[in-house]
């Protein structure tokens, strides 16, 4: 019996069907229509990263992907593929730059900021120069009255012996200076501790009572013993007609600390220097002192011939060459320097209630000025002196003072 479709024979299957097949059914009826399970592949990309999808059954015939342009290697329409997937699109560096330079600058604009506030925060604002009275005008420029004390605060016993201070109860003035600043650069005028001057009326910076002056004429020094900063203030105002626009001063254990956290100021010593007194013992030439040497060097004056007026040299150019040493870049760009330093110095200085911190850094800029060369250091001109007393030449004093306040240039010489 013949199985196969009417009107067809053995005859009629050609070569496109097998002989002696187990299977009466024809060949065609075996085939299937390609099965793809889950969501197809978009064009151009298979089902392995590239690979385009099998040929499928279409219309009673294969589709092998020539026909939409899937090929090996790409396709039409398709992702521009590496063969292995969607290729990563290039990094933007432009917009890299540009949050890197955000990110640096909001850093440093943060930490600028907070270190302002905790500088600030440090400053010692305990002199009121309002307490001040019957002041002279104001000039051009900003004159800054700069006091080193014998304060021992701060100072343990064995501080006291080390650094041979003394034990001596309250403080006194060891040094006072006037610097200037202004368009014609930095002036730094000592005051002599035996500066003879009169004590003119004053209110108390305690008590609120007025003291009427008298005429008495005492050293510049008493000043400060007797009632402090504010008249201090009000005696150099009244002897020079000089207006103090602001109060800085630091003591002894204050003065230590600051050289030592700068790392020890590099200074040239002009001659050999032995004095058992303050502790100093040092050979002429260039030499890096630490604060313990620093604060001898400074206060020596009787191993030195001009004794006080030889030693307020020496304390300019100490004060100067300590501003240079704080104000260069190893201090400045190093914060494991920098913040020591700035903490030394504020912790220990003393200033009137409108000092800033711009206007300290100012007195500092100045300082180191006058190291380099771009302004005068001097002491203020005497004439003489009377039972002790170092008198003031008067004339000089006040050309001097005409000069500061008019923000001209000094050609007045002191000793």
């Amino acid at each position: 019996m013949n199985d196969w479709p009417e009107a067809w024979s053995d005859d009629n299957r050609g070569g496109r069907y097998g002989r002696g097949r187990a299977s009466a059914q024809p060949e065609s009826a075996r085939v299937m229509r390609q099965v793809r399970r889950g969501r197809p592949a978009p064009p151009g990309q298979g089902a392995y990263g590239g690979v385009p999808q099998q040929p499928q059954y279409v219309d009673g015939g294969y589709d092998s992907g020539y026909n939409t342009g899937q090929v090996y290697g790409g396709g039409g329409g398709g992702g521009g593929g590496d063969g292995y997937g969607p290729q990563r699109p290039a990094p933007d560096w432009r917009r890299r730059v540009k949050w890197t330079a955000i990110t640096l600058v909001t850093v440093l604009l943060v930490t600028t900021v907070a270190t302002y506030f905790w500088a600030d925060s440090k400053l010692n604002r305990e002199v009121d120069l309002s307490k001040v009275i019957e002041r002279p005008e104001k000039g051009e420029g900003t004159n800054y009255l700069i006091v080193g004390s014998d304060s021992r605060e701060g100072l343990s016993d064995e501080d006291k012996k080390r650094l041979r201070t003394g034990s001596s109860e309250g403080k006194r003035t060891d040094s006072m200076m006037i610097l200037h600043t202004g368009s014609n650069g930095p002036t730094l005028i000592s005051l002599p501790r035996d500066s003879n001057v009169e004590i003119p009326t004053f209110k108390g910076s305690e008590s609120g009572k007025t003291y009427q002056g008298t005429g008495r004429q005492v050293k510049l020094n008493a000043a400060y013993a007797e009632d402090g900063p504010e008249l201090l203030v009000r005696t150099v105002e009244f002897n020079t007609g000089l207006h103090i626009d602001h109060y800085v001063e630091i003591g002894f254990a204050g003065f230590a600390n600051i050289v030592d956290a700068a790392g020890g100021v590099e200074i040239d010593i002009p001659q050999d220097i032995k004095d058992t007194k303050s502790g100093a013992d040092f050979r002429k030439g260039k030499q890096t002192l630490d604060g313990e040497e620093a604060l001898a060097f400074v206060r020596t004056r009787y191993a030195l011939a001009g004794s006080d007026l030889d030693r307020t040299k020496n304390q300019q150019k100490f004060l100067s060459a300590l501003a240079n040493q704080v104000a260069t870049p190893g201090t400045v760009l190093n914060p494991f320097r920098l913040y020591p330093t700035m903490g030394a110095g504020l912790d220990s200085l003393i200033v009137d209630k409108d000092m800033g911190l711009f206007d300290l850094a100012d007195m500092f800029w100045s300082m180191k000025g006058v190291s380099g060369g771009e302004g005068t250091s001097m002491n203020m001109p005497l004439a003489g002196s009377s039972g002790g007393n170092l008198l003031w030449d008067k004339d000089k004093v006040k050309q001097l003072v005409n000069q500061l306040n008019n923000d001209e240039k000094v050609t007045v010489t002191g000793d």
